[in-house]
């Protein structure tokens, strides 16, 4: 395990990235990751249906076809469907977490962290010995798009935790996608409200088009 400024994997911040970047971050794997390509989080509920699953192995799988890595937090779900299928497709990973390096949470996950730990790249800014809690996840989520180039959210509810990502990576100048599947559900609300202030929609027929044109925050800060 590492402590690093944030700087160091992303070069100096603007004024806003400065405002909501935590001082420091807990690192173990391979930082290289963050040179290798632009880097999307696939996010969505933890409680997601087989048909969000599918979504989120395809997802990843695509991003990692076109090499993206795939950043996600660990989570049941979206989270874990998307680290597995990138994982399978023979990609590219990175974890950001809720808690201390040493910490796994969920209990389920435990081998999957385990594997990301030795293999790929698993980021905090909880230094060890902090257990996973309610009021960190906000904050973790903040830092998932801070690190990203542009986020995805495959599946979420009205009151999904997942939403506080979107608006963080809209406030952070990041790129933000929601999948057509919930622009075409009747009873959210908040995909109109992403989209009204720069959400864009990912479809079948644009996925080959924004992946290509996928813009890659490097460290000497050349991209966009």
């Amino acid at each position: 395990m590492r402590e690093i400024a944030p700087e160091e994997i992303l070069g100096p911040l603007n004024e806003v990235e400065a405002k909501n970047s935590p001082k420091r971050l807990y690192v173990s794997g391979d930082l290289a990751f963050f040179d290798l390509g632009p880097r999307v989080s696939v996010v969505g509920s933890r409680q997601a249906s087989e048909d969000g699953l599918k979504r989120a192995r395809s997802l990843a799988r695509s991003l990692v076809e076109h090499g993206i890595v795939v950043v996600s937090g660990m989570a049941e779900g979206i989270d874990t469907a998307a680290h597995q299928s990138s994982i399978d497709s023979g990609g590219r990973t990175i974890a950001v977490l809720g808690n201390g390096l040493d910490r796994f949470f969920p209990a389920s996950n435990r081998r999957l962290q385990e594997e990301l730990l030795r293999s790929h790249l698993v980021v905090s800014q909880f230094p060890a010995g902090t257990s996973a809690r309610r009021g960190n996840f906000p904050m973790r989520n903040r830092t998932m798009a801070l690190l990203t180039d542009a986020t995805v959210i495959v599946e979420a509810g009205e009151s999904s935790g997942t939403l506080h990502q979107g608006w963080e990576a809209l406030r952070l100048g990041r790129l933000l996608f929601l999948m057509e599947s919930l622009t075409l559900r009747e009873d959210l609300t908040w995909p109109k409200e992403m989209i009204r202030f720069g959400a864009q929609v990912l479809a079948r027929e644009n996925l080959e088009d924004v992946l290509q044109a996928m813009p890659h925050r490097t460290r000497e800060r050349v991209a966009f």
